[in-house]
């Protein structure tokens, strides 16, 4: 059962992009690369062709998954978005009702996920607790280190 990818338009672009390259440039190279380790000899006691072959099936595993995320994408497009709640794409400054301390979260897909740049998945604890509150209501998280609580302070794009 497959679930649905939420992206931007240009994560679906990036993932296409990868996709053609993984296609065109990295499949031919594994089956030079085989068909190299195959002229070197007998294939029983071949570590590279071995090697080769290993390779090439775990780029064939990641071209499978990469069409299967492409396949079940929906684009989001921002002029969509309602900013009266959390939702997908929405930026929300929220606050952490124990710690006083203030964060600002791009909440996205699981493809675009990247804390380093504030962007969470909508799939996260807390990307879960606040999908669909509003400004002033309080999010509770059940994170893996126990119930926490958010007020939302701001929603926007």
């Amino acid at each position: 059962m497959s679930t649905l990818n939420y992206v931007t338009q240009d994560t679906f672009e990036r993932m296409q992009t990868e996709l053609q390259h993984l296609r065109s440039v990295e499949r031919p190279a594994a089956s030079r690369a085989i068909a190299e380790a195959r002229e070197k000899g007998d294939l029983k006691e071949n570590a590279e062709y071995d090697a080769a072959k290993e390779a090439q099936g775990m780029l064939e595993a990641k071209i499978k998954g990469l069409e299967g995320t492409i396949a079940n994408c929906r684009i989001v497009e921002t002029t969509d978005i309602d900013t009266s709640k959390v939702s997908i794409l929405t930026r929300v400054k929220i606050t952490n009702l124990a710690t006083k301390k203030t964060a600002e979260y791009q909440l996205v897909g699981e493809k675009e996920a990247d804390l380093k740049a504030g962007k969470i998945s909508v799939t996260s604890p807390i990307g879960q607790g606040l999908m669909g509150k509003l400004v002033g209501q309080i999010a509770e998280v059940n994170a893996p280190n126990g119930l926490m609580r958010f007020q939302i302070e701001h929603i926007g794009l």
